[in-house]
Formats: structure tokens, C-alpha cells, sequence
């Protein structure tokens, strides 16, 4: 059995064709066929039912395909662990973010790339079940995103706790609000809000906190993107509500306190658990620790 059989038979299973597949693994439809026909000898059963130009997965190929897509996760780590053995300090660096995190990401990649200028940082934004997907296919390195403990208990991630921030209005100084010293849950329904789409854990919270308190709030626009979201609160009109380290790069928008119980939201690490951590992602950590001016 050789890896390259399994790759073709991953290809075929998943398009479904083996025209497609072959063209997509840059073989002829021959060389595809003839490989996953010894891979079927070898197996001693049927990975594919071949009717006309169409092949669906037998119920040995749906087994067989599981296994081989961990064998090819298994051999993209190797190369990834001995590739950091040969260079430290080259390579790419894949980082997977939520949203919420670019003004605590931006202040450490600066410093961290003229450290380290063998090394090409590649960011990508999602939500946190979308990167954690990612990084299980060990397609990204680390993730920064804010979670709830229990909420990867089960998903074969490991958490290394960032920093807690406490969720606050935020307004612009030219705000007419901008002097309070603290607000409350009550006096927030009466004021215009940009808001974190439905979903984000951060609006998930909000929605909880107002629907307990009886409250409806004068939500005016909603966002995907918290740098968008900070920058229409940033022309004075509006507010939004979101945790204070948020604003850590907006030197123009003012965190004001939300009376009553304090709440927070965890800032997290993720990484792959039971898998030997990239040195180049260990390093930005340590920087990001540095920046952010927190204990590792």
C-alpha cells in the first residue's frame, strides 16, 4: 500500500468521478483507475461501484476512507514536525482568528515578523467552529478566539488560557455619552447600538443579559466584522457593546462600565491536542503574551 494510492483514493471518493479526481491529482484516468484497482487487490475488497462513468463507495470504501484520511493527516504532520526540526526559524506560520480578536492580534505581528523574518505569517479570520475545523485538519497551527471552557471539552483541542476582558459600551469620546462612568443594563436599551451579528459569542451573551432584564434594545445595524463595527462607532454616532481589550488600538473610543455584575469573556489559545506544538506558533505566543502585557 503506498500513500500516493490513498490520495488518489481520497480524491476518488470524494468527487466521485474518476475522471475529475485524476485531473484534480494531475494523473491520467488510467494511472488513477489502475492504482486504486491494486489498492482493491491488496484490500482484497470492492472500494468503489463502477456504473458506466459513476462510482459511489461501497460500504468497505466508506470504512477504508476514514482510515485513510487520518493516515494522510498522520504523514502532513510528520513533514510538518521534521520540516521544524531542519529550521526553527523558517517556514509558515498559519494563525486562525475570531473576529473579535484583530485589535489584540495586530500589535504582535510587527514586532514578531522583524524577529523572525524567515517566517511568513499567514492570518485567517472565521468563526470558532470553522478554525477549529481547520486546525483538526491541522490546516492552521494555533487559534486565538474566545470560548467558554466546557465548550472544547470534547473536540480534541487543548485551551491555554489568554487573559479574561470585561464586556463594556464602548462609545467614541466625541459621544455625547462618553463622561459616564459607568451605565446601566436599563439605561443600554435606550441607546443606539452596533451590535456583533447573531451567533458571536460575545452577541450571544448581550442577548441573554437583555432578554432577562426585560429589555429591548435599540440595535441599528448589525456586523460580521468587529474592526467595521469599531470603526462606524469610532465616527461618534453610535455604541456598541464588546469586551474592553477590543479597543486595545483605537485610541479615539472609551470603554465605559456596565453597573451591577461584572461580566467577562475568556480569551483563549487553541491548539491540537496530543500533537507536538509548532516552534514558530510557541514563539508568536510568547510574543503575543509580551505585547498584550499578560502572565503566560
Amino acid at each position: 500500500m503506498e500513500l500516493r494510492q490513498l490520495n488518489y483514493f481520497i480524491k476518488a471518493a470524494e468527487m466521485l468521478h474518476f475522471t475529475d479526481a485524476a485531473a484534480a491529482s494531475f494523473v491520467t484516468q488510467s494511472t488513477l483507475s489502475q492504482q486504486i484497482k491494486l489498492l482493491e487487490d491488496e484490500l482484497g475488497m470492492l472500494l468503489f461501484d463502477r456504473i458506466g462513468k459513476q462510482v459511489r463507495l461501497t460500504e468497505a470504501g466508506k470504512t477504508f476512507l476514514a482510515h485513510a484520511r487520518q493516515i494522510q493527516l498522520e504523514v502532513k504532520r510528520a513533514k510538518q514536525s521534521i520540516s521544524e526540526l531542519n529550521n526553527l526559524v523558517t517556514g509558515e506560520l498559519r494563525i486562525g482568528v475570531t473576529y473579535a480578536f484583530s485589535s489584540m492580534l495586530l500589535p504582535a505581528l510587527p514586532p514578531f515578523s522583524a524577529k523572525y523574518p524567515g517566517i511568513k505569517i499567514v492570518v485567517e479570520y472565521g468563526t470558532a467552529g470553522e478554525l477549529e475545523q481547520k486546525l483538526k485538519m491541522a490546516e492552521l497551527d494555533v487559534i486565538l478566539a474566545f470560548h467558554e471552557q466546557s465548550e472544547t471539552d470534547d473536540l480534541g483541542l487543548e485551551m491555554q488560557h489568554l487573559y479574561a476582558s470585561r464586556i463594556m459600551m464602548v462609545v467614541s469620546k466625541k459621544h455625547p455619552l462618553a463622561s459616564l462612568k459607568k451605565i446601566s443594563l436599563a439605561e443600554l436599551g435606550n441607546v443606539e447600538l452596533i451590535l456583533p451579528s447573531k451567533g458571536f459569542s460575545s452577541r450571544d451573551l448581550l442577548d441573554s443579559l437583555f432578554s432577562r432584564g426585560k429589555i429591548k434594545p435599540l440595535i441599528k445595524i448589525e456586523m460580521n466584522d468587529v474592526h467595521s463595527l469599531l470603526s462606524m462607532v469610532d465616527e461618534g454616532n453610535w455604541a456598541t457593546i464588546i469586551n474592553e481589550k477590543a479597543i486595545l488600538t483605537w485610541e479615539d473610543l472609551v470603554a465605559i462600565p456596565i453597573s451591577g455584575k461584572e461580566y467577562f469573556k475568556q480569551a483563549f489559545i487553541l491548539w491540537q491536542k496530543g500533537v507536538n506544538k509548532k516552534k514558530s506558533a510557541t514563539l508568536f505566543i510568547e510574543e503575543l503574551f509580551r505585547i498584550l502585557n499578560v502572565g503566560d
